[in-house]
This record gives structure tokens, C-alpha cells and sequence, in this order.
């Protein structure tokens, strides 16, 4: 009975030995973000004859306050789509508008928390100037689309939140009508906006 015991303690001891002893790690879960994103945004917007240029103050220029809200979908952090659509909230003059786009936007990471980004793409622009210094005596409204580019910087406040600053092209030399369709003015029309950013 003893050599059966002495045994089974020998064998034991030679088995742990013998063996390398890793020792067990309890797995972490860590939360990834979601490349979905959606976004709310103040912008000042110019929209004016496109003869003038965005800091011109004579007639022919009305400046609007608008919300915007995008949402978007980063496949890497370098390459991103993203829609937008502004409308005003309040105006200069009498001057109403709306826009949209949808854009590529390629993103360059400086570091960690801070990313600049260019956004390509196309959109439209839909203006009711009726009364306004922008189209005088007009009896219609600018409603049109094409190419349209903007730059802008993104802060990483935190995991989901960013915070963002850009410029946005709407419209250059966009056509307008008057009542009995014939072209009175050329429309173009700027953005810039701070916003914010959160991905889910």
C-alpha cells in the first residue's frame, strides 16, 4: 500500500515538472465603434449673385443661419461617405434655402484626436428669394444641383464624440429664373459650419 502511494505522489510530481505552467489570462471584451456615424451642425451660409464673393456687403447678398445633419459611414480611417442636408433657420433679409449632398471623404489622421478631410461629391441647392436683395423683384426660386467640394478639421473628444469645422462649396454660378423663365441672376452659395459627430 505504501509503494502504490509513493508512486502515484512521484509520478504526480514528475507530470507537473515536466510541463511548462502558462498561466490563464481572463479574456478582456473590448467595445469597438461603430463605423456608422451621425452628426448636428450650426452653419453660417452666404448665398448671393455670383458676381460678388463671399465678404462682399452690397446688395445681392443674403446670409443665413442654418441646422445641418449628416450621417455617414467610415469604411477605414482614411475613406468615408457622407450625406448632409442644411435648411435655414433665420436669415438677413428674406432669403430662404435648403441644400443636400452626398460626398466622398477622404481623411488624413494627424494623430490620435485630430484629422483633416476634404469632402467630394454632388448636391443640390434650392433658394426662395422672393423680395430679397439677392434676386430683386424676383417671382421664382433657384432649384439646382452639381458639384460641390468642401475642407475641414475633426477633434476627437472622446471614443464616439468629435467635434468638427468645415467649408463647403454649395453652389457656383448656379442658374436662376424669373417668373416667366427667363435667367436673371447666377446663384453661388458657402457653408461654414461647427458641429459635432458621434459614432455609435
Amino acid at each position: 500500500m505504501k509503494k502504490i502511494i509513493l508512486s502515484t505522489v512521484v509520478i504526480s510530481s514528475l507530470v507537473f515538472a515536466g510541463g511548462d505552467i502558462v498561466p490563464v489570462v481572463p479574456a478582456v471584451m473590448v467595445d469597438e465603434v461603430s463605423p456608422f456615424y451621425v452628426g448636428l451642425g450650426i452653419a453660417a451660409v452666404s448665398t448671393r449673385d455670383g458676381s460678388l464673393d463671399l465678404f462682399s456687403e452690397k446688395d445681392g447678398q443674403d446670409r443665413t443661419g442654418d441646422i445641418l445633419v449628416m450621417a455617414g459611414y467610415e469604411f477605414n480611417p482614411y475613406i468615408a461617405i457622407e450625406g448632409r442636408y442644411m435648411t435655414s433657420v433665420f436669415d438677413e433679409d428674406v432669403l430662404t434655402r435648403d441644400s443636400w449632398g452626398i460626398y466622398a471623404k477622404p481623411t488624413y489622421p494627424v494623430n490620435e484626436e485630430f484629422s483633416v478631410y476634404a469632402l467630394l461629391g454632388y448636391g443640390g441647392l434650392t433658394v426662395d428669394g422672393k423680395g430679397s436683395a439677392l434676386i430683386p423683384q424676383n417671382r421664382s426660386d433657384v432649384d439646382e444641383s452639381g458639384f460641390q467640394w468642401g475642407l475641414g478639421g475633426s477633434y476627437a473628444a472622446t471614443e464616439n464624440i468629435s467635434i468638427f469645422v468645415d467649408y463647403v462649396s454649395i453652389a457656383t454660378d448656379m442658374d436662376s429664373d424669373i417668373f416667366m423663365g427667363l435667367p436673371l441672376v447666377d446663384v453661388s452659395s458657402d457653408a461654414f459650419t461647427l458641429g459635432v459627430t458621434y459614432n455609435f
